[in-house]
This record gives structure tokens, sequence and C-alpha cells, in this order.
């Protein structure tokens, strides 16, 4: 069973670079203290290290 990664989205999203506010959106993330849930692929990782100033990270599973 692949285990997954909750995102939690910890910081705001204002002032920030537009590149940022995408990836966090892409992620499902629409405001602070909501998590989602995700497979833990290589792709979502390089998601969250780019944005990893504003989620907090768990791994599940």
């Amino acid at each position: 069973m692949a285990s997954k990664l909750r995102i939690t989205q910890v910081r705001s999203i204002i002032g920030r670079p537009r590149s940022q506010r995408l990836t966090i959106r892409a992620l499902g993330l629409r405001r602070m203290g909501q998590s989602v849930e995700h497979e833990d692929r290589p792709e979502i990782r390089g998601m969250v290290r780019k944005v990893s100033h504003l989620v907090r990270v768990e791994e599940i599973g």
C-alpha cells in the first residue's frame, strides 16, 4: 500500500509570487487550516517543496 501525505496550509498566500499561489491551488488548498490528502509521489513532493514555508506535511498510512 502506498503511503499518503496530509498537507495543511498554515500560512497565507497573500503577497506571495503567482507561481506559489498557483501551486497551493493545484494541491487543492483553498484556505488556511484546510488539509488535503495526496498519494506520496515525486510530483506532489516537488510541489510541497516549492511551498514548504506555507504548508505542514504529515505522512499517513
